[in-house]
This record gives C-alpha cells, sequence and structure tokens, in this order.
C-alpha cells in the first residue's frame, strides 16, 4: 500500500471511529431521555414500580458514561485529533458528564415518587409536572441539535434554560405559599421542592451541551457570555 492510499485507509479509519463515538453518546442521550420521561411519568402517577425501574436504570446510563470517556481518551492518545476533530471528541467527553448528571436527576425524582405521603397532596405535583415536560422538550431539543450539530439550533435552545429557571421560581413560590397556607404540608412540600431542584437542573445540563455544541462547530467558548456577545461574535 503506498502512502497515499494508507493516508487514506488511516483517515477512514478514524471518521468511522469519531462517527462510532457520536453514535454513542447519542444512545446514551436517548437512555436519558426515557430515563427522564420514565420518572417524570412516575411522579405524576406515584407509580412505586416504574420509579423502581428508573433508579435501577441508572447503572446503564453510567456505564455509558464510562465507555464513551474511555473511547475519547483512547482516539485522543491513538489519533492525536487537531482543531475540529479535537473539538468534537472534547465537546462529547463533556457532554456525557452533563448527560449522566441528567441521569442522577432523574433518580432523585423517581425517589420522590416512592413517597407514600405525596398521594394526599396531588395538587402539589400539578406545577412540576408542567415544569417536568418543559426540560423534557428542551432536552429532546438539545440531543436533536446534538445529532445535527447545529449551532443555530443550540443557540436558540440555550435561551429556553432562563424560561425554565421562570418556571422553577414561580413553583417555588407556589409551594412556600401552600405550606405557610398549611402547615401539615411541610414534609410533602419539601418532597416536591427536591424534585423540582432535579428538574431545573436538566435544564442547566441542557444549557451546557448547547454550550458545547457551539463550541464545536463555531469553535469559541460562550460559556459565561451574554446572549448579545454570543450573537456578536458567533454571527447567529
Amino acid at each position: 500500500m503506498d502512502n497515499m492510499n494508507l493516508n487514506k485507509h488511516i483517515s477512514g479509519q478514524f471518521n468511522a471511529e469519531l462517527d462510532d463515538i457520536r453514535n454513542h453518546v447519542l444512545a446514551m442521550g436517548g437512555l436519558v431521555e426515557r430515563q427522564l420521561e420514565q420518572a417524570l411519568d412516575a411522579i405524576a402517577n406515584l407509580d412505586a414500580e416504574l420509579a423502581q425501574r428508573v433508579i435501577e436504570g441508572d447503572h446503564k446510563v453510567n456505564g455509558m458514561e464510562v465507555a464513551i470517556d474511555e473511547e475519547c481518551a483512547r482516539i485522543i492518545a491513538k489519533r492525536q485529533p487537531a482543531a475540529s476533530d479535537l473539538r468534537l471528541v472534547l465537546a462529547i467527553s463533556k457532554t456525557i458528564t452533563d448527560l449522566e448528571r441528567i441521569g442522577d436527576a432523574c433518580v432523585k425524582i423517581a425517589k420522590v415518587a416512592l413517597e407514600k405521603r405525596l398521594k394526599k397532596q396531588q395538587p402539589l405535583l400539578v406545577s412540576l409536572d408542567s415544569m417536568g415536560r418543559h426540560a423534557t422538550r428542551f432536552l429532546h431539543g438539545t440531543l436533536d441539535a446534538l445529532a445535527r450539530m447545529d449551532a443555530d439550533a443550540a443557540f436558540a435552545l440555550h435561551k429556553e434554560d432562563a424560561k425554565l429557571d421562570k418556571e422553577y421560581e414561580g413553583t417555588i413560590r407556589q409551594l412556600m405559599t401552600y405550606m405557610m397556607e398549611d402547615p401539615r404540608s411541610i414534609p410533602e412540600v419539601f418532597d416536591v421542592l427536591w424534585a423540582t431542584r432535579a428538574v431545573e437542573r436538566v435544564g442547566d445540563r441542557c444549557q451546557n451541551i448547547c454550550e458545547y455544541i457551539i463550541y464545536y462547530v463555531k469553535g469559541k467558548d460562550v460559556r459565561h457570555v451574554s446572549y448579545e456577545e454570543m450573537e456578536k461574535d458567533l454571527n447567529l
């Protein structure tokens, strides 16, 4: 095999490895999305069996994170990627950390669904369910932008976190009012507060992943940057 064909062969192998690792991270994202949907269903219906499945399924998310992280390290060591290839590997390495933490948030939500005392306080779960469905749509959109490596979509989705934060603040106010009006509900309110905080963290993780997409596509680190600066710097 001459040098030209050898280089093409090596390049082809490398591209296949990058495609493979992208497919793995998208599979992990799909698993985490199902975990979130099931955790929210479990708490909405106080379904202990479904909640337990979410909790037990977390080890799969953790295992995928470890496997993909090892693959990223192997690619860096073996291929010594540069420019956009290196950005892709780094973006994936960071993304799987946030996906794993979304998985942890799902476990926290599911554990709240196991609290039998919430059966007396179903109205407390209405705002949480609405916020949870918003977070689910945010995650779905983020994973879609990741699959397409769409910086424009990632930028638009990045703004969703501020909307979710406002919803979170409104839910917290409702829960505090409920608790003050009926002090006997304090244990149940704290259960829902715990789950609400976990949902809010899902939005934070999605926002992080949007930043990694922009970093890969545009080569710019947009963490801690205002939307106005992002638009100006990235021509979005």
